[in-house]
């Protein structure tokens, strides 16, 4: 299993472990982390399971496909360059310890 830390907008932050293959959205589904809504199931569709990756992960994760580029523009919350779906970040053993942000919005 792999730990993802979710750090919500208050800052108070929640660890998951996530299996290995699953996307960060399902983690945080599957444990009922407050924030990420994930309106179309994972789906690349909608940009509800926005996230903010920590700095120092940002390098581990596979690039950005043109589509998640292009929903990241019409998010909730402000776009960074930390921005990622989370939905189309997979989970892998490279990840264990991963940190992601939480957005205020996310609809």
């Amino acid at each position: 299993m792999t730990t993802i830390t979710f750090i919500h907008p208050d800052n108070r932050s929640e660890d998951v472990k996530a299996e290995e293959g699953a996307s960060v959205m399902l983690a945080a589904l599957t444990h009922g982390v407050d924030g990420i809504v994930a309106e179309c199931g994972g789906n690349a569709v909608c940009a509800t399971c926005h996230v903010y990756v920590d700095d120092a992960w940002v390098a581990k994760l596979d690039p950005m496909s043109d589509d998640e580029d292009a929903l990241l523009d019409g998010t909730a919350s402000e776009r960074l360059p930390n921005s990622r779906l989370s939905c189309q970040i997979k989970v892998s053993a490279a990840l264990d310890g991963l940190v992601v942000r939480v957005p205020e919005r996310q609809s």
